[in-house]
């Protein structure tokens, strides 16, 4: 079939496609994104109607389930957000901000497998920097080989010499291919290497974990065909101002995709963390003070305890702040309007600063009532006790909603030695077994307030 070469412009930030250059992209808005690229189109022929068909459609009923034979990691953390374990044949992708502990991680899991020769490839550090932070980590593993490379034939020159069982690739924005005449990180090598890398994984059983870079917007960096292409892709998250680290699951075509791994920044690299409610509990925890209450928030079927911090003062300068560290600002908005609207507490014109302790960002709604408790605590200087735990969900209406998973919550408030617990009213209706922590039921934010302050 005859070919023939055109020129066609990709968005670096979105991998949008454009016959002509654009200063800003329709898809993401960014400007001064489109780049040149030569792509190789065929051209139009007579359809071939001698194509012979190798599959036949089969009912769903007489398909057999397989069970997908998986590599377990030493990381148990790892293998709850992997849904048991690395699969065999799998293209993985792992994304995070620059020295947030991609690397550190996929290293130190791969120096602990003894019984897998591992291809470690490098496009970014020397074999030296690599040696260096292996001996930081403290382990030395004679099954994990080394190359720093950055052509993609070289590559898989390398493993069909080699024959690894596991194959990394750090980072697949480094990696570039020769049929394809553009820089490497552009849209057209990105798609090429990664999509050989998928052939080879499939055709081999041969699992392959991928290193990404992201974008300022925290979105993968590259064509958003790259996570399609793969199977499995984990968002590494937090911030390097505090120790903790959170590894969740965006897609997962072997698994829950709403499991969270937490790990904590140490010396020698990442630590697990087996029970994260302590982690966001201060130590003081016997010391009442005005302005913090703690929530219950659920990350796949995990329930962990937060800390919430509030600071109501009066505007200095005129125009009050908000100002919103771990949470939903437009969400601190709406409960500040309920409060204002439902309460008859006026916070106009007052500065209110929000801080979800440990540096953990929340999206549960059945927080809400624990950031309105804390507010009204800061609001009026009146501490409420660290024995009790908040959880429900606030409406526009003024109501507290019923929330998911409440024995779980409750449980585990129990389980760390909490004596009360306010949840919605009649969310635990039905429940069985008996719960030795005291429950206070409230329906609307006007008993929540009573509660509080009577």
């Amino acid at each position: 079939m005859a070919t023939k070469t055109k020129s066609i412009y990709f968005c670096q930030s979105c991998g949008y496609e454009s016959p002509k250059w654009l200063g800003k992209c329709p898809a993401c808005g960014e400007w001064n994104t489109f780049a040149e690229e030569k792509v190789v189109v065929a051209k139009k022929g007579k359809a071939n109607k001698s194509r012979q068909r190798t599959e036949t459609p089969v009912k769903l009923s007489e398909i057999e389930p397989l069970d997908e034979p998986r590599i377990h990691m030493p990381s148990e953390e790892l293998n709850r957000v992997l849904g048991g374990g690395l699969v065999a044949g799998s293209l993985t992708l792992i994304g995070g901000e620059p020295g947030i502990g991609k690397s550190t991680l996929l290293l130190q899991n791969i120096l602990s497998i003894r019984n897998k020769r591992i291809l470690y490839v490098s496009g970014e550090e020397s074999a030296s920097q690599l040696k260096l932070r292996a001996d930081r980590l403290g382990k030395v593993s004679d099954n994990t080989l080394i190359l720093c490379e950055t052509r993609l034939g070289n590559i898989f020159t390398q493993i069909e010499n080699v024959e690894p069982q596991l194959v990394i690739i750090d980072s697949i924005q480094t990696i570039a291919s020769d049929d394809v005449e553009s820089a490497a990180g552009s849209v057209s090598q990105v798609r090429e290497c990664a999509a050989a890398l998928l052939r080879y994984a499939k055709e081999s059983n041969v699992p392959v974990i991928l290193v990404g870079h992201i974008n300022k917007d925290g979105a993968i960096a590259g064509p958003k065909v790259l996570e399609h292409i793969v199977d499995t892709v984990l968002q590494f998250e937090g911030d390097r101002q505090y120790l903790y680290r959170l590894l969740r699951a965006i897609k997962n075509r072997f698994g829950s995709t709403s499991e969270i791994g937490i790990y904590e920044m140490v010396q020698k690299g990442l630590k697990e963390v087996m029970n994260p409610s302590e982690m966001l509990l201060s130590e003081n925890r016997d010391e009442e003070m005005s302005g913090i209450t703690i929530g219950v928030t659920v990350e796949g079927i995990r329930p962990f305890m937060v800390e919430v911090q509030a600071l109501v003062s009066s505007a200095a300068y005129g125009t009050p702040q908000r100002s919103v560290t771990g949470f939903d600002q437009r969400r601190l908005n709406m409960l500040l309007a309920v409060l204002e609207k439902r309460a008859r507490f006026k916070l106009g014109q007052k500065d209110v600063f929000l801080n979800m302790a440990g540096g953990l960002k929340v999206q549960d709604p059945a927080i809400d009532m624990a950031v309105v408790a804390a507010i009204m605590s800061s609001n009026f200087d009146i501490s409420v006790s660290r024995k009790t735990v908040f959880i429900g969900e606030v409406g526009l209406s003024g109501e507290i909603r019923t929330v998911t998973r409440i024995e779980h919550r409750v449980a585990e408030a129990e389980k760390l030695g909490f004596e009360c617990a306010v949840i919605p009213k009649g969310n635990l209706k039905g429940v069985c077994g008996k719960l030795s922590i005291k429950l206070v039921e409230v329906g609307k934010i006007e008993d929540l307030m009573r509660f509080l302050f009577e």
